[in-house]
Parts: structure tokens; sequence; C-alpha cells
């Protein structure tokens, strides 16, 4: 390993510029998160399109995307820690190839159990690229290149989500929503032969080998469980034997989460953090913003093509508003919270996605719509994209790492349960399983309700940055 760092350092391009060994380096990452970023915010506008070919509900595929958030928000930062202990570079490839292969496996499923079990496992190979994409490209350069090559990283994630909705758009009406997954694969291949070609094996040598897996099994499975009583309440009856089973499973399990956190030496989520008001307060309001985000992408494109009867390539061009505002907002957060406090500028956004959820319900043509769509998505940005850059501000420096790894936990966790007790919830609204997906009304009382969770995020936001409260947060770190 010493010899090929050795190299890299002769390599390294004089004048801050970065040599062609380097630039395969920044590809191999930023391939690597393009592709989990495009195919995660793909599915949206598919859904309809699958949930016809299968026979089924719309509102039942949310599991789609609930499960996979779910797999990536319960093994993240188990995915980080393997990496350090066993090298950045096995587990990105480890990663990467479970990716292509579940995503064959998506394109020939036959039912929606097939697809939806294979992409609760495909989930589990973007949570190893996910948080080791950044680490490769900050463990190769530790000069004062790395910013850049860590914004081009994350500059081509925001990429993905921007063309997620289009492709998947496109593919599901001229081609097939099949091939929106296999189109995963040339994608993960290229960053793998770059990856094995050009970059070298890294790890923490000082890491524990202890990696919390019995914490990420116990909250998969709690908030699966409580997911599942959610989803299948009204059919199975909610006081049913099935219904309350799931629910005791699903308490029980977070409850032993909780004990298995306090005994573990490095656990998933660092529970002292939690005696922190301002730090919770900013990850709940960051993970509210994220929520509306979850809940305005699968129920609009619910809307879009279900109540609105457009194609999925005409829902696609609009979600790009969307898309590009919140793209744009998250370009920008980091500037802006140069100037200004990040829970303040986090606030904005919210009160704006909060509004602009409220006029989208109303607005009729479609121009209008795709503007107030853009509006939302600058609101949802800033709300989220700052979340990190806040709580940061309010931990100590030794633990800004377990921190980050909470807030990126709570934000991807939130957003899937919130999608499944969404469905449920358009479903009850609805009064009927199988046409609440067209139901326009049911749905926009839906998103009625989602802005209440964006004013209440801004509300929280504002209520800590007073003064007096901000003066209690720093003294609440400093002891």
């Amino acid at each position: 390993m010493r010899h090929r760092m050795a190299d890299h350092v002769e390599e390294a391009a004089p004048g801050g510029t970065f040599s062609h060994r380097e630039r395969a380096v920044i590809a191999a990452a930023a391939l690597s998160m393009l592709i989990v970023q495009m195919d995660w915010f793909a599915l949206d506008l598919m859904l309809p399109v699958i949930a016809r070919d299968f026979g089924t509900s719309s509102t039942d595929l949310q599991w789609l995307v609930s499960g996979y958030m779910v797999a990536i928000g319960a093994l993240m930062i188990v995915g980080g820690r393997a990496a350090d202990l066993h090298g950045r570079r096995r587990v990105i490839m480890t990663g990467l190839m479970v990716f292509a292969a579940l995503s064959v496996v998506c394109s020939a499923a036959q039912n929606a159990p097939w697809l939806i079990a294979a992409r609760v496992v495909q989930g589990i190979g973007a949570a190893l690229i996910f948080p080791v994409s950044v680490a490769v490209v900050t463990s190769y350069f530790r000069d004062d290149r790395q910013g850049r090559a860590v914004s081009t990283v994350l500059a081509f994630s925001s990429v993905g989500t921007a063309l997620g909705p289009f492709v998947g758009g496109v593919f599901a009406e001229h081609v097939s929503w099949r091939a929106v997954f296999l189109l995963n694969v040339p994608v993960c291949l290229a960053a793998a032969l770059l990856v094995l070609r050009f970059v070298p094996e890294t790890r923490d040598e000082q890491a524990t080998r202890h990696l919390d897996l019995p914490g990420a099994a116990t909250v998969a499975l709690g908030l699966s469980c409580l997911m599942l009583a959610v989803d299948q309440g009204q059919g199975w009856g909610w006081a049913s034997a099935p219904t309350l089973a799931a629910v005791a499973v699903g308490i029980a399990s977070l409850v032993l989460f909780v004990a298995v956190e306090r005994r573990t030496p490095e656990p998933l989520i660092d529970l002292s953090l939690f005696r922190n008001v301002k730090f919770d307060v900013i990850t709940l309001a960051g993970s509210l913003s994220n929520v509306v985000y979850c809940l305005i992408a699968v129920l609009s494109a619910l809307y879009l093509q279900q109540a609105r009867g457009l194609s999925p390539f005409h829902a696609g061009v609009i979600f790009l508003a969307l898309s590009c505002g919140v793209g744009a907002a998250s370009y920008w957060a980091g500037r802006l919270a140069l100037r200004w406090r990040a829970e303040r500028l986090m606030a904005c956004g919210m009160l704006t996605s909060g509004a602009g959820l409220l006029v989208l319900t109303w607005v009729r043509p479609l121009g209008w719509y795709a503007v107030v769509f853009a509006v939302c998505g600058v609101g949802i940005g800033l709300g989220w994209a700052l979340t990190n850059v806040a709580t940061q501000a309010h931990v100590p420096a030794e633990r800004t790492g377990a921190a980050s790894g909470l807030v990126l936990t709570s934000l991807v966790l939130f957003g899937a349960v919130s999608v499944a007790v969404a469905a449920t919830v358009l479903e009850v609204i609805s009064g009927s399983p199988s046409t609440a997906a067209a139901d326009g009304p049911a749905i926009e009382s839906v998103l009625r309700g989602t802005s209440v969770l964006a004013f209440l995020g801004a509300f929280g936001l504002l209520a800590v940055s007073a003064p007096r409260l901000r003066a209690r947060g720093g003294a609440t770190v400093s002891g």
C-alpha cells in the first residue's frame, strides 16, 4: 500500500491541477455516487407503470422506496466503518458488484414481492457505496485540492438526483421500466474498472474491529415491522392479531436497539448526542425536510400520472423543475451558510417549501405547477442540505463524526417511515387502496398535511436560534 501511495504522490500534477490518475480516482467515486442517486430518484415515476404491469396498486409498491431507504439508513454507518477497517477499495467494489447484480435481478422480477425483496438487497449495496465514495477521495487527496475533489463527487451526486426522475420517466414510457435497472450495470462496471485500475487500497489503521451489526439489524427489523403494521393495518384490521403482533415486534426491536446502543463500544448511533436540545431540534427539522422531499416526490409522481393523466415522459419533464430547484439550493447552501446562520437558512427553506406545497395543491396549469415545483425544490434543498452544517456547529469537535452519522441515518430512516405512513393515510382518505393513487383530492390532502411538517420544522428552528436558547445550547455543548 505504501508503494502505491508513493506512486500517487509522485504523479500529483503541479499547480493545483489533477493528473490523469487523480481524475480517474475522482471519476470512479463520482460515477458511484451518480448511479446510486439516479437509481434512487428514477423509481418514483416508474411506480405507476410497474403497478400496472404487476396488477397491483401504486401505494402497495411504496416498499420499493421505503424498504430501499431502510436498508441504506440501517447499514450506511456500518458500511463506512467496514471500509475504514477492511479497506475502502474492497468495500466500494463489493457495493458496486452487489448493486449491479441486484439491478439485474430487479429487471427480471416477475411479481411485486420479488422486486421489493431485490430492491431491499440492492439497498445494501447502495449503503456500501454511498458513504465510501467520498471516503475514497478524502483518503486519496491529502492536500488543498481535497475540497475541489470532494465537491466534484458531490456535484455528480446532485446531477444524479436531477436526472433520476427524468431518466425514469423516459425509459418507463419509451423503453421499459426494466431497462432503467439494467442501465445501472454498465455504469457500475465502469466505476468498478476505474476503482480496480486507479484507486489504491486505504484503511484506518486506528479503527476498532467492532461493527455494530446487532444495532443495524434491530433498528431495521423494528422499523420494518412498524411500517408493515401501518401498511397492512387497514387490510388486516387495526386491532387484528397480525397487526398487533407486527407492532409488538417492532417496538420490542427498537427497545432492544436502544439497549444495544448503550452497551456497544462503537454504536451505530451515539445516543448521548440526544442530550443536546439544539442538536436534536436541528436534526429533527432536517429530517422533516427530507420527509417533505420524499413525499412530494412519490405523491406528485402518482398525481401527475394517475390523477392528471400525464405520460411518464411528460411527468419527468415537470420533475426536472423540482430536481433543479433542489440541486441549485444544495449547491449554494454551503456558500450561503458562510454569511448567514445555517439554522435560519434552514427555517427559511422549510417555510418556502411548506408554502409552496400549499400552492401546489391548488394550482392547475402545468406551467405554473412546474414553477411552484421549482420553488418547493429550492426550499427543500435549503432545508435538508444544511442539516449537517448546522448540527456540526453545536457538537464538540471530537464528536462531529458521530454526529454526522446520526444525522444521515435520521434523514434516511425518517424518509423511509414517512413514505409507508403516507401511503396508508392516502388509502384511508381515499377509501379504496386500488384507486387511491389516482385520487387527486386525496393526494392533495396528504400534501397539505405534509406542508404542516415543514412549518413545524421551521418554527422549531426559529425557536432554537433565539438568543436565549442559543446561549443555553452553547452551555450544553461546553459542559
